[in-house]
């Protein structure tokens, strides 16, 4: 296998596929237009560092060292986890896509991997767990995307000696991109090759090899060689997605970009520097509470109309929201998790048509709220619930041919003149978002 493999790279290579030179296929760009129609997809941080309930970043925060963390392979046994629930609750919250972690920067895989012997197969539990998420998700209707780290905290070959984090895994020599690269390279054929179709790969850790975000040089200190990570993708799946969390403009090859805690045009977080593509699908990635990993001590949960605002708001910037949350070593989902995500799914079901298969408003978000469109209507989000009566000028349209709520479709009174639009709605403080439809011609 290990040879089929080598001698598949070794022709691709001698292809020349060179990302900087990609042209994104048809199937690929209407996989992109899928992708900016679904909006809401489910982000799921889970492996062996859920064990000790600190979060996906316990080996580098607790400065443990690869012969201690090893020892979490042997515990790592969620019999309570259960595919068909987890994608029927995502479905159920209206995600469109689920993003799964399938390596994070400890190393470890969680499918039946021919490269590593840190994954699923050797724990209790033996068996594939990307296997079982790929197959129920395909079964159900949703889009399967895969998150993988370009850094390891565990493996020798990773360049280490010139990173921002691991330095306490107890790693002496120096690293070898060439093999790490190849190792790399190997992996993401298995998940491109043994698991169906894949809506798109999730890259994270580049910003290991930079200087931290807001540094006048972030020049990573590796070449990753993206051209051929890249080309083999596209080889491989050719409507495959690419995005990298790099915390940068987008890279030639790559087909969205993605904002961590951040909305696009926001930094909050500290992250996001980077402007907004103009070019490619957008997606912010956030957290229920404020971890991305299961975590004993963080009960920090958003409520329900604070991740409705969140959604309203990255819709109206022209933004997917990718939503994470933590399960519990053992497989299952905290009812705090599941509650919100209950929550978001009734929200959607009156007010699904308000996020899906829209784009961005025509202004960004208000104190007020926000406004998100297609080309037959446009959705005023209120958000503030105090407000009743709104002005906005330099409407889009050229005539209002209805205004109406969208829960009961009970009539809302406005006055249209000049492309500016006054509008009058009763005071609405017991909902998240008071969502106003005007059915237009342009």
């Amino acid at each position: 296998m290990k040879k089929i493999i080598t001698a598949a790279l070794c022709l691709l290579l001698s292809l020349g596929l060179k990302a900087q030179n990609y042209t994104p296929t048809a199937d690929n760009l209407k996989q992109r237009a899928w992708f900016g129609d679904a909006r809401f997809g489910l982000f799921i941080h889970w492996g062996p560092f859920s064990i000790p309930g600190s979060g996906e970043w316990v080996m580098n925060e607790r400065k443990l060292t690869v012969h201690n963390y090893t020892n979490l392979q042997d515990f790592f046994n969620p019999i309570d986890f259960n595919a068909e629930q987890w994608v029927t609750m995502a479905k159920s919250a209206g995600m469109k896509y689920i993003t799964l972690i399938t390596r994070h920067h400890d190393g470890f895989s969680m499918w039946d991997t021919k490269y590593s012997d840190f994954n699923i197969m050797h724990t209790p539990y033996k068996k594939d767990i990307v296997k079982m998420m790929a197959d129920e998700c395909h079964k159900q209707g949703i889009k399967l995307y895969l998150y993988y780290s370009l850094l390891d905290w565990r493996r020798e070959d990773y360049p280490h000696e010139t990173g921002r984090t691991g330095q306490f895994s107890g790693r002496k020599g120096k690293g070898d991109y060439a093999s790490y690269l190849a190792f790399m390279k190997n992996q993401l054929t298995e998940l491109l090759t043994n698991y169906g179709e894949i809506g798109g790969i999730w890259f994270d850790g580049h910003w290991d090899q930079t200087a931290p975000e807001g540094s006048s040089d972030r020049a990573s200190r590796i070449d990753w060689k993206y051209n051929e990570i890249y080309g083999l993708i596209h080889q491989l799946q050719p409507q495959c997605m690419i995005g990298n969390n790099h915390h940068l403009m987008p890279f030639a090859g790559e087909d969205f970009q993605m904002f961590e805690r951040d909305l696009p045009g926001e930094n909050k977080s500290g992250l996001s520097f980077q402007k907004a593509s103009e070019k490619l699908p957008l997606e912010t990635c956030e957290t229920i509470s404020n971890s991305w990993g299961y975590n004993l001590s963080d009960t920090l949960y958003k409520s329900k109309k604070d991740l409705v605002h969140m959604l309203v708001k990255a819709a109206s910037l022209g933004s997917n929201l990718l939503l994470n949350i933590g399960p519990m070593p053992n497989g299952k989902i905290q009812p705090e998790f599941q509650d919100r995500l209950a929550g978001l799914g009734d929200w959607l079901k009156i007010y699904g048509e308000s996020i899906y298969n829209t784009h961005g408003g025509y202004i960004k978000p208000q104190d007020w709220g926000s406004i998100t469109q297609n080309d037959q209507k446009i959705y005023i989000h209120i958000l503030d619930g105090k407000t009743t009566t709104l002005q906005l000028n330099n409407l889009p349209a050229k005539k209002i041919r209805k205004a109406y709520l969208l829960k009961d479709k009970s009539k809302v009174n406005y006055t249209f003149k000049n492309s500016n639009l006054e509008i009058k709605t009763a005071l609405n403080d017991s909902e998240p978002d008071q969502v106003i439809v005007l059915e237009v011609n342009h």
